[in-house]
């Protein structure tokens, strides 16, 4: 049985764009801080979303169905600009004594929700693809590792490590900055 379209817009637009922040943070951090793409693809997403409305159960996760629409359209467009994705080498991280005191002092990376600004929303920008969508999906936007790994549609260990390396990547990559506004001594 299909809703009137009346109905159907107030809907959307009730329970689907409310979730408009959510989406161009996630997206603006999925394209690197590309304003214009970011903004083209919340637009694509949201469009999809709302062709799609009448398969969204209603009462279910809307902010989560939402992510998954514009993070599967992002993966479309990445695979539609390359023929295939090149593979991400994980690098060694030179173990410097400062960076372990700080991976100790914050495990799970709770050091985003003391220091977001411009020198931490950059590094995260420079993290490779695969690290920065799982930075910004569990530390920038709060989701459990199982909401990432569903999102992703990959493993929760995967998720794990990728968080693990991403975060010590930006640990190396901070903690000089850390130490100069007083975080750390």
């Amino acid at each position: 049985m299909s809703i009137p379209a009346e109905q159907r817009q107030r809907e959307f637009e009730s329970e689907a764009l409310v979730h408009l922040d959510a989406l161009y943070g996630l997206a603006l951090r999925l394209s690197g801080g590309d304003e214009p793409r970011a903004e083209d693809l919340v637009q694509e997403a949201v469009l999809k979303a709302y062709r799609a409305w009448d398969r969204f159960e209603s009462g279910t996760n809307c902010r989560a169905w939402l992510m998954t629409i514009l993070r599967n359209t992002f993966i479309n467009q990445f695979r539609r600009q390359k023929a295939r994705p090149v593979p991400v080498e994980f690098e060694q991280v030179a173990e410097r004594p400062s960076s372990e005191a700080l991976y100790e002092a914050d495990p799970e990376g709770q050091i985003f929700d003391r220091i977001i600004d411009d020198q931490v929303i950059a590094a995260i920008d420079e993290l490779p693809e695969e690290f920065r969508v799982a930075v910004v999906l569990s530390d920038l936007e709060g989701l459990s590792y199982q909401e990432v790994a569903e999102l992703m549609g990959i493993p929760v260990g995967t998720v794990k490590s990728r968080l693990f390396r991403a975060r010590k990547r930006l640990q190396e990559r901070l903690y000089d900055y850390a130490v100069e506004m007083g975080y750390l001594r």
